[in-house]
Order: structure tokens, then sequence, then C-alpha cells
């Protein structure tokens, strides 16, 4: 079975709309997706349905950006299955608020400095949950500013300690919620944990001290930051520890940082059987 289990849609910073990720997953032969936006459970009940018309399982999920303060350094860490998704509201609502309103301040600034209109920004922020670096870049692009997303500009903007919108991206930061508050919460809501590509964020001592708690069910080992030795020490703290592995494209659509169509990284078939064993043994857990 071939399964994809990090993928990003317009409901966050990814250029496809759900139908068309879930499509473009068939047409690439993919089994299995999830559909892992930012801090948002909105993809849930439409992807299932979508996925069961396409012929693609969706396992739902969402990725939790998150601070850890020991190091003071973003994390991102993804749930799969929640049972109790309701649970998880009010975590993405708080955050998606932070978020807006970051948006509308980068926005703002750049909207000074450039010619271009407001409107046009919303245009690709529309049907996201707040205005991403990347709907801004794109409006950017749209005016002749720059020919790219990534580029120089990018960087002059964004970069955290001199850019234009040094202020918005450090603060990012440390509005997230700690890693273990977003961690239990997860498990209160009898979902899977797992540390999103951790050579992103440098949280490869974050990982050991998770793991070596058990507070920890899983790793993303396949990923297209991944460089080195990286797999083979995701792996041998994954065995150490017993924590399920997995991999994903890390999709965007056009707002990829590198070119990475659907399926570019996949998750073993051994690992989506034993989220599917955790996921009941919780489940009976949660019924006890």
């Amino acid at each position: 079975m071939k399964a994809d289990l990090h993928c990003h849609t317009t409901l966050s910073d990814g250029s496809l709309g759900i139908e068309e990720t879930i499509a473009q997953a068939k047409r690439n032969n993919l089994d299995c997706i999830s559909i892992t936006d930012h801090d948002t459970l909105s993809s849930l009940s439409r992807s299932s349905v979508l996925g069961q018309r396409y012929g693609v399982t969706v396992i739902p999920a969402v990725e939790f950006s998150a601070f850890d303060g020991a190091r003071k350094s973003k994390a991102h860490i993804i749930c799969y299955l929640p049972k109790k998704p309701d649970r998880l509201e009010g975590l993405c609502m708080r955050t998606t608020d932070f978020r807006k309103r970051r948006g509308v301040s980068m926005a703002k600034k750049v909207i000074e400095k450039y010619n271009i209109s407001p409107d046009h920004i919303a245009r690709y922020s529309s049907g996201s949950n707040a205005i991403y670096k990347c709907h801004i870049m794109h409006a950017l692009m749209d005016y002749g500013h720059t020919t790219r997303l990534y580029g120089g500009l990018y960087k002059k903007l964004f970069n955290m300690e001199d850019g234009l919108c040094a202020e918005e991206v450090r603060n990012e930061i440390k509005e997230y919620p700690e890693v273990k508050f977003v961690i239990q919460l997860i498990r209160s809501a009898g979902g899977i944990a797992v540390l999103a590509h951790p050579r992103v964020y440098d949280n490869f001592d974050l990982l050991e001290e998770l793991a070596e708690k058990g507070d920890i069910d899983g790793v993303e080992v396949w990923h297209q930051s991944i460089r080195d030795n990286d797999e083979k020490n995701l792996l041998e703290v994954a065995g150490q520890y017993n924590l399920i592995t997995t991999g994903g494209s890390d999709f965007h659509g056009f707002y990829n940082h590198k070119a990475k169509p659907l399926g570019s990284n996949l998750t073993p078939a051994a690992s989506l059987q034993r989220m599917q064993a955790f996921h009941s043994k919780k489940e009976k857990e949660m019924k006890v």
C-alpha cells in the first residue's frame, strides 16, 4: 500500500484544494494519504467523503505548531486518527486566531513598502485559515516584484533577524503552545502524536527527550529535509523506543520550497498497520 501521510491544501498553506489533492493522489497511484493542514480540522468530514469517491483512503490528521521551551525552538507535531477531534478544536482556534493577527500585520507592512493590492493577497488566502507568507509572496510575484517564491525578496521580508516582518516571524515561535501540552491534548483526544520532520527545526534532542520519557508515539523519518545519516539515526531512535515511523511528501503544491509531488516520500505498510493497531487500542481504552 502506497501512503503519503503529510499533505497540505488551501485550508492552510497549500495551493490545491481538498478534492484536487485527493484526485492527484489517485493519479499518482497512492492508496492512502493524510491531509495534515496546519492547526485546523476543517478537512476531516469532506476529505473522508471525497476519499471514498476517488478510492483513496484518507487518514484524519492535523499538524500542530508548537514551542520547545527548553531549546527556544519551534516544533511540529502531527496528530493522526483522533478519536475525539472536538477536544482539539480549542487549540486549533487559539493558534488560528494568532496566525490571523500575524498574517494581517505582515501583509500591512509589505503593502506599505510594495505597491500591491490587499485584495490580491486575499485572492490566495481566501480559502485558508489565515494569511501565510506564501500568499503574500504569490501576490508580489503577480505584480512583478519578484519571479521566485523563496528567493531574495522572501529572505528580505521574512528573515528572522532583520527582515521587514522580522518581529512577526520572531513572535511566531513563542506564541505557539508548549510541545508537551500539545502531545497531552492529542492523547486525550485518542490521537497518535508524531514529531514531524526533526531536521527542519533541529528537533533531534527534543525527540530523544520525548522518546525516553514515553511522551511521543512516533517520528516522521522520510521527509524532503533529511540529509546525511538522518534516516539511519531516526530509525535507530525509533527502534530503541518502539516509535511508529512515518513518511510523507509535505506536499504544498505550487507553494513547496522544493519540487515534491505527492508520493515523493511514503510511509511503510508496517507503520500503517501499527497505527491502526495503536488506534484500536486507544479506542478501547477510551471506552473503559
